[in-house]
């Protein structure tokens, strides 16, 4: 592919601006996305090819009144062609299962935390 010869993949994103090879790309590659775009922070780089993902979220209550934090973690898969360190800001999508517990995949790259 040319420089920066990234395929649509239907979701208003910035495309990363370095090509890879892999096969689970949704730039480079043959894998599609799907549902919602997810934002959150990354907690973890300790896995080959993937990261945990952090969504931290309000929950109401209605006994009390009142909301509570809340958070959920997502195993998600990272493309060689995005550099991310931990505490960055991404959007991730839904793709097909890729492992047992990874069917995420980042597609952007936000601002530092």
């Amino acid at each position: 592919m040319a420089e920066n010869d990234a395929r649509d993949i239907g979701v208003d994103v910035t495309p990363p601006q370095d090509t890879c090879e892999d096969d689970d790309c949704p730039f480079h590659g043959t894998l599609s996305v799907r549902g919602q775009v997810i934002d959150g922070i990354v907690e973890s780089t300790m896995m080959e090819d993937s990261i945990v993902v952090r969504k931290d979220y309000f929950d109401y209550i209605p006994k009390y009144e009142r909301y509570e934090k809340r958070k959920s973690h997502y195993r998600t898969h990272l493309p060689s062609c995005i550099d991310l360190e931990e505490g960055d800001k991404v959007k991730i999508m839904e793709c097909r299962p890729l492992s047992k517990s990874v069917s995420y995949v980042v597609i952007e790259r936000g601002e530092e935390g």
